[in-house]
């Protein structure tokens, strides 16, 4: 083949007339320079050893390792322009190592024309002269072993090949044929082996692959090996052949993904989103619409889950996108939407008449009729009907305010704001602006929540600004003798008076909202109320529609108030006060709102108690008398329970205690006294009185000096409750008698007291005893209010013991002296807990030092040691010590120091402290707390050792405190101990 002689002469078809280099199949007498005289050995051994595959495989891996290490060191001849349209093919060296690897892999092939091995390498040899030198790129991580397909493309995204010096497809179509035709001779003898279609197939995808190879031909390939490999490996043909589609676009990628869609529907999210790219240069919208409307439809059933984690809302969300974007290519205009509309109407009404009039048994003589439809499987799922809004191939457009109604708020309902705006939206872009104004309105009077108007009104909002600015930018930019200028004014000025109507109704659309989620929310009526401020009609027009649609049994709090305030609506002559007022109309109201079921009884009584009101503020005071006796008539059966639900409100109202205590009040005020007893006498037959009331009750009679009917009204008291309420009854009635009567009717008091403290609890009998105590002191005996105090001591609760010493002692000392007190004292300290025993002990040994008994004052001291902590009770230590100091002597002192070291090891082997101890001991501060507790103490001991020859205490153990362990027992009495008997105690 002739060579040009320079890049001068190089043209396309000097370039062309290389090619083909593999084709004719060269052999040694085509071509003489295709044999060496060094490949003589080879060929002879080739011919002894034809049908050893052995041989054939390393005669041609050899051959191929020196061939390309000859092309490494060879350098193309032509400039880089020519070498980029020759690729591997550049330089002569290259073209002539093809040729002799195709003519040995072809020979191999006459004796081995089934092998795949062989096959593959030839293809592959072949490929990388033409193709280039295939650059795979590097991925981190494995692959699923069957990925779902949207895994798969995303796979043949990262892994697709790059090619460098692929071979041109003008000057190389010769070779490119060729490469062709060997791989159809490949899948000849090998049809069923998926690896060799793969093969095929990537060429197609080559940036220099000839229009006529990969276009229709591509095409072909791909259906005739989804016809040929069975459908266990369609799963690896699908992914490159829709990114081949991808890359080719048009019809093609419509055809193909169509195909695909067919038997998987789960990539129909990637192509919806390729037929909208920006890259499509032909984009179908409404394809792209429908597709997405079919998958919201089948994900609310149930039918389809989302590859990418979307809910059904999501989906429709996404077509609403469409439909917004792309409004005069996917949905109808206002008229063709207007006769569907209609319609569909007509048909529902025929379909309506038609049930009516098909209306037949279910069999007849036994034998079931079917009606229509075929026969169906029971259990089995019974695939929709037909729609023709979900056919991707119907060019028929979709009537968007039908499916945003349908699929969108009939079933999220808690969407309505994104839905609405998205329908006005697509009536804005198809410029039906009335359309679209009336989709606001629509959806303003509809939604349940503030969320979702407020998403709506911005949008309106946003809407008629836009409008408004488009309106001023025509105006001034109209010329000045354009005619239609001053229309376009009047539509300004329109719009601006819309849009602060619009404005000025926003809290009143708020407060619609409210009551469309909760009609019967009294709080929101009220407010509605206040913004129509003076607008007397207005105003109880709301009232008598809030009255009407409110249900008295869900209503929420303080639903009588509007009836109360309608009334005064009616008495202040209505909200602006400038009208008369009426008090007729009011009275009708308060007996209307007599007659409702209210939740409680208390709201009823309300009610009667706000018109008696009304009548005393208008100075009817008869008629309000009147009202509330009307309320508080008692009926013939009164063993009604006040709690029983079952009941209406009316016939319960006779036991509220807050009718009767207005209704007493009112007697109180403007009635007599013999009324208002009549009315007191009324709720304690009942039994609906409480403690106030028997308070009040006596309390009124007390002003009007009737003294003793006063206080059987504190005895019908204390026998209608029972502790602790009776004890407030008892307390003011017993001060009430005291304070009346004194010391007349002594025997009488000391009866109610008696009365009084017989079931009293402990923890309330105290107050009792003093006044009692109190009342023998200044009327009676004063040895009987010794022993009240004395009972009064034993009965209180534990905590008010103390207490009640105290003042036993207090009363006694000044009655009967100090030497009297002495077996209080004992009393006490045996009584008292171990603390208050402590203190107790302590004022009984200042009382003794007052008498000069210094020996029972030690004694006592000794005693009271047992309960003081040295650590703990310090002004008990340091009283005693300066008791020793004054009166005491040397052996006394030591005493009370051995006495204070007993009671600190005493208290040292408690539990709490050993713990401490041990924990400070592993801190390293044992040494601290030894030399807390006993230094300084050790050459006073060592004295004590000298002294005495005992060790212990010399007082009387506690009742409930024992020690764990005594050091010794005592071997002897001390010969200097002071002998103290009971009785000297």
């Amino acid at each position: 083949m002739a060579q040009p002689s320079n890049d001068t002469e190089l043209t396309v078809e000097a370039l062309a007339s290389l090619f083909p280099v593999s084709f004719p199949v060269p052999t040694p007498s085509t071509h003489p320079d295709l044999l060496t005289a060094a490949d003589i050995h080879r060929e002879e051994d080739l011919l002894r050893n034809a049908t050893s595959f052995r041989q054939w495989w390393t005669s041609i891996h050899s051959t191929k390792e020196g061939l390309t290490a000859l092309q490494r060191s060879a350098k193309a001849p032509h400039s880089e322009v020519v070498n980029e349209r020759l690729g591997q093919l550049a330089t002569p060296i290259a073209r002539t190592a093809l040729q002799r690897l195709t003519y040995l892999f072809e020979s191999a092939l006459v004796h081995f024309p089934v092998s795949f091995k062989l096959w593959k390498a030839y293809l592959q040899v072949r490929m990388n002269f033409v193709l280039g030198r295939p650059v795979k790129p590097k991925r981190a991580g494995g692959r699923k072993k069957f990925p779902e397909m949207r895994e798969a493309l995303e796979d043949e995204e990262l892994e697709a090949l790059t090619y460098e010096g692929g071979l041109d497809p003008v000057v190389g179509w010769p070779e490119w044929k060729a490469l062709v035709a060997l791989f159809e001779r490949a899948l000849m003898w090998l049809p069923n082996m998926p690896r060799l279609w793969l093969m095929y197939l990537s060429i197609f995808s080559h940036p220099h692959c000839p229009p006529p190879i990969s276009y229709t031909h591509a095409r072909r390939t791909f259906d005739r090996a989804l016809r040929t490999l069975p459908p266990s490996l369609h799963g690896r043909l699908w992914p490159p052949y829709l990114k081949w589609a991808e890359g080719k676009g048009g019809e093609t990628l419509v055809k193909v993904y169509r195909r695909y869609l067919a038997v998987d529907p789960s990539i129909t999210e990637r192509y919806t989103t390729i037929l909208l790219s920006d890259e499509n240069p032909s984009p179908r919208p409404l394809e792209a619409a429908k597709l997405l409307l079919s998958l919201a439809r089948k994900a609310a059933r149930g039918e389809y889950t989302s590859p990418e984690g979307k809910s059904p809302y999501q989906l429709l969300t996404d077509w609403i996108e469409v439909v917004e974007k792309y409004a005069e290519d996917v949905g109808l205009d206002a008229e063709e939407a207007d006769e569907a509309a209609a319609r569909r109407q007509e048909e529902e009404k025929k379909a309506e008449e038609l049930k009516k009039e098909q209306e037949q048994p279910a069999g007849v003589n036994g034998k079931l009729i079917r009606f229509a439809g075929p026969p169906t499987v029971d259990g089995a799922k019974v695939p929709p009907p037909y729609d023709e809004d979900e056919d991707p191939r119907s060019p028929r457009k979709l009537d968007i305010e039908k499916i945003v109604k349908q699929d969108g708020l009939a079933v999220y309902k808690d969407q309505a704001g994104r839905l609405w705006s998205g329908l006005a939206t697509y009536w804005t872009k198809r410029a039906e602006f009335d359309r679209a104004k009336a989709t606001f309105e629509a959806g303003l009077a509809d939604v349940v929540t503030v969320r979702d108007f407020t998403q709506i009104f911005d949008a309106y909002a946003e809407y008629s600004e836009t409008l408004i600015s488009g309106l001023m930018d025509m105006i001034s930019n109209a010329e000045p003798d354009d005619e239609d200028a001053a229309e376009t004014e009047k539509d300004l000025d329109q719009q601006m008076r819309d849009f602060e109507e619009l404005m000025d109704r926003r809290p009143f659309l708020v407060n619609e909202v409210l009551l469309r989620r909760n009609p019967n929310d009294v709080q929101e009526w009220e407010k509605r109320i206040t913004l129509y401020g003076d607008n007397d009609e207005k105003v109880a027009e709301t009232y008598t529609k809030a009255l009407k649609t409110i249900n008295p049994k869900k209503a929420t709090a303080n639903y009588y108030m509007l009836y109360v305030n309608f009334a005064k609506f009616y008495e202040e002559g209505g909200a602006s006060q400038t009208a008369a007022p009426d008090l007729e109309s009011a009275r009708k109201v308060m007996e209307k709102a007599t007659k409702v079921s209210f939740k409680t009884v208390d709201d009823l009584a309300e009610i009667w108690c706000e018109w008696a009101e009304m009548e005393l503020r208008n100075e009817n005071y008869d008629e309000a008398i009147r009202v509330m006796q009307r309320a508080a008539a008692v009926p013939k059966n009164t063993k009604i329970n006040y709690h029983d639900q079952s009941l209406p409100v009316q016939a319960r109202l006779f036991k509220s205690l807050k009718l009767w205590s207005f209704y007493v009040d009112l007697e109180e005020s403007i009635g007599d006294v013999e009324t208002a007893k009549a009315v007191y006498d009324k709720i304690l037959e009942l039994r609906i009185a409480n403690a106030q009331i028997i308070v009040n009750y006596a309390a009124f009679l007390e002003e009007n000096k009737y003294f003793e009917e006063s206080f059987k009204v504190y005895e019908k008291g204390v026998e209608l409750f029972t502790y602790p309420v009776a004890f407030e009854i008892w307390n003011i009635y017993l001060a009430k008698f005291v304070k009346r009567y004194g010391g007349k009717k002594l025997e009488r008091a000391r009866d109610l007291f008696e009365q009084a403290l017989e079931q009293c609890p402990q923890k309330h009998c105290k107050p009792l005893f003093l006044m009692y105590a109190q009342l023998e002191e200044e009327h009676g005996l004063a040895k009987r209010s010794m022993t009240i105090l004395d009972r009064a001591s034993q009965a209180v609760a534990d905590e008010d013991k103390f207490e009640m010493y105290t003042v036993y002692i207090a009363k006694a000392t000044a009655n009967f002296g100090l030497p009297a007190t002495r077996p209080i004292y004992e009393k006490a300290i045996e009584v008292l807990p171990n603390r208050q025993t402590a203190q107790m002990c302590l004022r009984f040994a200042a009382m003794e030092r007052k008498l000069g008994e210094i020996d029972r004052a030690r004694a006592i001291y000794a005693h009271a040691s047992q309960f003081c902590d040295p650590r703990v009770d310090t002004k008990f230590w340091q009283e005693w010590n300066s008791f020793e100091m004054e009166h005491g002597s040397e052996d006394t002192f030591r005493e009370m120091l051995r006495i204070k070291r007993s009671v600190q090891a005493q208290y040292n082997t408690e539990a709490s402290y050993l713990a401490a101890q041990a924990l400070s001991s592993r801190q390293g501060g044992a040494q601290a707390i030894e030399s807390e507790h006993n230094g300084a103490s050790d050459a006073m001991a060592a004295m004590e050792r000298e002294a005495l020859g005992t060790k212990g205490p010399s007082f009387v153990p506690s009742k409930d405190r024992t020690t764990i362990q005594q050091a010794e027992e005592e071997p002897q009495g001390n010969a200097d101990e002071i002998q103290i008997d009971d009785d000297d105690l």
